[in-house]
């Protein structure tokens, strides 16, 4: 299989903190991976170097062939969507949903003007593809926030990304809208030409089978990756969070069960 994306030796310091050390991370056409690890690990830098807002210290990044640094990274971050709570923050409360997704095509915040007819059949597509069709017309400021998470896919889909990094998506959520939304990324993910997923949890129950790999992160640095069935234990999960806890499969789904007053492992 195909490298989608590699990283390399990726350091990150700011004002004498190491936020990320030494993290090497591969990812590979067919695979769908989840980034898990508790608050301050590093999941956010990561991101940031990854969609270029962040520059490295040391350490090299490289997307579909092209190395960061060498190719324009403008042009190389459009073959990797981003969904995000930052973004759903940011779009125009009159904006409709179709505008939105079309807005991915030149990655615009608050799209101004009228989409060309190709990019507004494009973005019909991408509805219907999504399952919001029904919501072509309809502004943003009164979509639901499950709404807003699938408008926000289909504009990252727009500019037909190989990548696609979903960064805490279940945030804000319901537990019925959570499981309508995990559903909804399984049916995605099973797609001909989907792109290769990437979430980033603090929660194992949003673990869907979807998901073939898993990278543990902690301070910074990795604690274990690769296939689920081999890093998401409950010894590595204790490592992760610093914790003692016990992974338990109920069904295919994954729940996490904190042991009552245990000391933190360092």
């Amino acid at each position: 299989m195909s490298v989608v994306l590699d990283v390399s030796a990726l350091t990150i310091s700011r004002n004498n903190t190491q936020i990320l050390r030494g993290l090497c991370w591969q990812v590979r056409q067919g695979e769908h991976w989840v980034v898990l690890g508790a608050n301050g690990c590093g999941k956010t830098s990561l991101l940031a170097a990854l969609t270029g807002y962040l520059m490295p210290t040391s350490g090299e990044i490289t997307l579909l062939g092209e190395r960061y640094g060498e190719s324009d990274w403008r042009q190389l971050r459009m073959q990797l969507g981003l969904v995000s709570s930052s973004l759903r923050q940011m779009m125009g409360d009159t904006e409709p949903a179709l505008e939105t997704v079309a807005s991915g095509k030149y990655a615009m915040i608050d799209f101004w003007g009228r989409p060309k007819p190709a990019d507004r059949r494009r973005a019909l597509e991408l509805l219907a593809d999504i399952e919001c069709t029904h919501l072509a017309r309809r502004p943003w400021a009164v979509l639901s926030q499950g709404e807003r998470q699938r408008i926000l896919i289909g504009r990252a889909l727009m500019a037909d990304p190989k990548l696609l990094i979903l960064d805490e998506p279940c945030a804000g959520l319901d537990p019925v809208a959570r499981e309508h939304f995990l559903q909804f990324l399984a049916r995605l993910a099973a797609r001909p030409n989907a792109p290769t997923l990437v979430l980033v949890t603090h929660h194992v129950e949003e673990i869907i089978p979807t998901f073939t790999h898993g990278l543990l992160m902690r301070a910074g640095e990795v604690v274990d990756q690769g296939p689920l069935r081999r890093v998401l234990k409950s010894r590595q999960l204790s490592q992760t969070f610093g914790a003692e806890v016990q992974l338990r499969r109920v069904r295919g789904r994954y729940q996490l069960h904190i042991e009552s007053q245990s000391p933190r492992i360092v």
